[in-house]
């Protein structure tokens, strides 16, 4: 990618300065499912539960979702949000009568997505730590894994936006992609518990499950070699969506 950094700061620089305006709408459906989710099915479901993978349910919950919420923060911005930049406001025609490229445009998308889930994700931490649900110090090793997620989930997100024609098959991509994922990524029962080996294999191809098992180890202090593989996946994934979503965003900014 021919990338100008300070082109790509002024694209992101856009998106802080117009969600400084909206913040506070925007965040309550981003951050609070996942809060509630950890109110409702911990305590309530939890008080069915004596432990689940060793701790009380409502702690087992608490390190997926973290990267749930950095996973909304990411998806949310560049579903919707850049569709509507792309097809409706017209925002990214008008960019590129500047010196920004359609390099630019996406690197600084792909930015904005990051620092939202970084947003969502660590406020999310600041409550459960606050709660006594993230043991620290080690929890804090979790951080760093909410950028990760945020590029993950932005380099799906932003190479489906820019493939589909109609806004309005968003609702599969939440549904049938989105809604799968939080249901059966290791978020609510350990899988390896409950699904043969076959299925298993079949579960490490599912995103979310990468960060959520870094982040479960993180939480407990455990090094696991699965880690390195989690890592390489979330890597390498992003880097693969990215290179699809930079040829096809060239195209529909200049053709």
């Amino acid at each position: 990618m021919s990338v100008s950094l300070p082109h790509a700061f002024s694209v992101w620089r856009r998106n802080a300065t117009m969600y400084r305006r909206t913040w506070k709408s925007n965040i309550l459906p981003n951050f609070f499912e996942p809060l509630l989710y950890l109110v409702s099915i911990g305590i309530g479901v939890g008080a069915y539960i004596s432990e689940m993978g060793g701790t009380s349910y409502i702690a087992f919950l608490a390190p997926g979702l973290v990267c749930v919420a950095a996973m909304n923060g990411a998806s949310f911005e560049v579903t919707y949000n850049i569709y509507v930049r792309l097809t409706f406001e017209k925002a990214y025609d008008a960019m590129l009568t500047t010196p920004i490229e359609p390099d630019d445009v996406l690197a600084g998308e792909v930015l904005w997505a990051v620092t939202r889930s970084a947003i969502y994700g660590g406020c999310f931490f600041l409550v459960i730590a606050l709660a006594g649900l993230a043991p620290l110090p080690s929890a804090l090793l979790v951080l760093p894994l909410l950028p990760l997620a945020g590029l993950l989930f932005a380099a799906i997100g932003i190479t489906f936006t820019l493939e589909i024609k109609s806004i309005d098959l968003f609702s599969f991509y939440f549904t049938l992609f989105l809604t799968p994922l939080f249901l059966f990524s290791d978020v609510f029962f350990p899988l390896k518990e409950r699904l043969s080996s076959g299925w298993l294999w079949v579960a490490e191809l599912l995103p979310l499950l990468h960060p959520v098992r870094i982040a479960r180890a993180s939480f407990s202090g455990q090094a696991l070699p699965i880690l390195l593989w989690d890592l390489c996946y979330i890597v390498a994934v992003s880097m693969l969506l990215l290179a699809r979503a930079r040829g096809r965003i060239e195209r529909r900014l200049t053709s």
